[in-house]
């Protein structure tokens, strides 16, 4: 079993990459978004599948810290799932994706407005919770940009 959540706590081994690995999940999480959902206008699907790798997250995440210590560079799956509620409820063209992962890695990387408080959740919930709350932020301006219509 615990290789099962090594393999997806790494996002099937981009973790092991080293340095840059999380920002090499979000964006292979982008390609496979948009190949997915880009001629999809079905919103259940994206948020399933979005759910599933937030909930799968934490579970795997909180397993592997008994081996790899708290928060290990290793585990990507948050980056994944930040990057997946990045672009929820977006139309899925390339220039949404490419501004949902400037943002999203913007607000990973920064860490504003209590995204690094809710790192000190325990286990598998402070590893995703700060990229769950990037992506969040990333959402709501990527929500504001479709709005106003900048692209």
């Amino acid at each position: 079993m615990m290789q099962f959540h090594k393999i997806i706590s790494t996002c099937f081994g981009i973790g092991f990459v080293g340095k840059g690995g999380g920002t090499l999940a979000a964006i292979a999480t982008c390609f496979c978004w948009y190949f997915a959902f880009k001629d999809s206008a079905n919103t259940l699907l994206p948020v399933t599948f979005t759910l599933a790798i937030t909930f799968l997250g934490v579970w795997s995440s909180n397993e592997v810290t008994s081996i790899w210590g708290k928060d290990p560079s290793r585990v990507v799956i948050d980056e994944s799932a930040g990057m997946c509620i990045s672009l929820l409820f977006m139309p899925a063209k390339i220039y949404y994706v490419v501004a949902g992962l400037v943002l999203f890695r913007f607000f990973d990387i920064v860490k504003p407005l209590f995204i690094r408080k809710v790192e000190g959740l325990p286990g598998g919930w402070g590893i995703m919770m700060d990229d769950v709350l990037a992506g969040i932020y990333s959402n709501v301006m990527l929500q504001a940009i479709l709005w106003l219509k900048i692209f």
